[in-house]
């Protein structure tokens, strides 16, 4: 299991809260951090290609869709860029000679102001450090990231959440610090600050809604002042992502798939076959919806209600560096 998620038995008890804050489960066996690093295992000697993401060792972390088509893989082993709705791909990161190489990156965001606002998460996954593990961003959808705030500076950084107040505000959580653990940048990720005390320990998911500046919508264990239970979901939350301001809200979890038409207060059951992991919603078609596993990634087009998967891809993933 990856360092970068939690097990589905860990977050059983876990629930949507929704506050004013004036302030995934995939099948991830292999994923190892910073001194638990086996040094004989590489993004090339594990085993041969098996498709074009690379090894069968490989898999994705994290899935973003943005407007046109666009959509965004950040993988075990580099960092993937579709503009045909996942019928192509080519690797933007991650790969010999360009930006965050040999980095695993696993937890993506895009800005709700700006969709050419992204922010990624990158660790060190093999014997040799090449890149600088931290929060990279990019300015152009993922074509070129920069370096932004280095691991080094704050610890292990479980995931990153693009703000609702403007394009440069950004949150980091810091799981190793609990209730203390959530940050904030003002400034597009160059500096943080903290958000103050948690009233609960940790979470796994947090969603700032678009167009409602400081309301936060998070996956978390326990309630406290200022946050509201959502108690029409039940077991664990593994994802939350919305279309954009006034736009329905789904949340993935250990049920089925949920949705909220009103900004996250209450919610309601629409497809309970199975889990599906992490959720994305088309910024401009709200009933779009894609969801990946540890294995394969699937497309709805009706609001979560029915699924279909996504061709697997076959061959050669071009380089796009």
């Amino acid at each position: 299991m990856c360092s970068a998620q939690h097990s589905i038995e860990s977050i059983k008890a876990w629930s949507v809260y929704f506050t004013d804050h004036s302030e995934f489960t995939d099948d991830c066996a292999g994923c190892l951090w910073g001194s638990d690093i086996d040094a004989t295992t590489t993004a090339t000697s594990i085993s041969p290609p098996v498709n074009g993401f690379g090894t069968a060792a490989n898999h994705p972390h994290s899935l973003l869709v943005l407007p046109n088509h666009v959509l965004l893989l950040a993988t075990h082993y580099g960092f993937f860029r579709s503009e045909d709705g996942g019928i192509s791909w080519k690797e933007m990161a991650g790969g010999s000679g360009e930006v965050m190489e040999e980095l695993m990156t696993y937890s993506l965001t895009s800005s709700p102001l700006d969709h050419q606002r992204l922010y990624v998460l990158a660790e060190q996954v093999t014997s040799t450090l090449k890149s600088t593990p931290g929060l990279y961003s990019s300015s152009d959808q993922g074509r070129s990231w920069k370096m932004l705030y280095p691991s080094s500076a704050s610890g292990n950084m479980f995931m990153v959440a693009a703000g609702n107040d403007n394009p440069n505000e950004v949150y980091i959580y810091l799981d190793d610090l609990g209730a203390l653990g959530l940050k904030v940048s003002k400034d597009g990720g160059h500096h943080f600050t903290s958000t103050g005390k948690l009233p609960f320990s940790s979470f796994t998911q947090l969603l700032a809604i678009p167009g409602a500046p400081g309301h936060l919508l998070v996956a978390s264990s326990g309630g406290g002042a200022h946050w509201q239970v959502n108690k029409e979901i039940t077991g664990g939350i593994l994802s939350l992502t919305t279309s954009g301001p006034g736009g329905p809200i789904y949340a993935s979890g250990d049920e089925g798939i949920y949705v909220s038409h009103n900004g996250g207060t209450s919610f309601t059951l629409v497809y309970n076959k199975s889990s599906l992991g992490e959720i994305v919603v088309a910024p401009t078609q709200p009933e779009t919806l894609y969801a990946k596993t540890g294995t394969a990634l699937y497309r709805s087009t009706d609001g979560g209600h029915t699924w279909a998967d996504i061709p697997r891809v076959k061959g050669s993933v071009q380089s796009g560096s």
